[in-house]
């Protein structure tokens, strides 16, 4: 099956630019209520997953930090605790499904590595579940 038929495509999608501070990222996050956001930079290559741990232990590990600080941190210069790999929109079905169990979604991307988008594990363990009781000869659910 394609992939394409999952993606949920970058305008539709909540990210931070790469180029941001951290006060942009917090208040990013925050209004959306996500824990990770795709970190994307000005050429629209995605350039890692921002979580809220990643924020949490820059807070922990700045001397004098206080909210103030968070205009002058600059996302760069946040480590990323986590690897989240981004798939090629020509990417098999198998590889999306073991990507979506390390995390809540997969980042898409082109040829030319350009960010186009995310696929979310919800869609991908329906996904599943209705192949399970298809060949179980189940009745699907909607």
């Amino acid at each position: 099956m394609n992939i394409a038929f999952f993606l949920i495509p970058k305008k539709e999608v909540a990210f931070i630019k790469y180029e941001s501070t951290m006060r942009q990222a917090l208040e990013k996050m925050e209004y959306h209520g996500y824990s990770a956001v795709p970190l994307i930079n000005y050429e629209g290559k995605y350039m890692g997953t921002l979580t809220d741990g990643d924020l949490l232990s820059k807070l922990k590990n700045t001397p004098n930090f206080n909210f103030e600080s968070t205009e002058k941190i600059w996302l760069k210069d946040i480590p990323l605790h986590k690897n989240f790999e981004a798939i090629s929109i020509n990417s098999e079905m198998e590889d999306i499904i073991l990507k979506s169990m390390e995390q809540n979604f997969v980042p898409v991307v082109d040829d030319n590595q350009i960010f186009i988008g995310i696929i979310r594990r919800r869609e991908i363990i329906e996904y599943c579940a209705k192949s399970v009781l298809v060949s179980n000869h189940s009745e699907p659910f909607k």
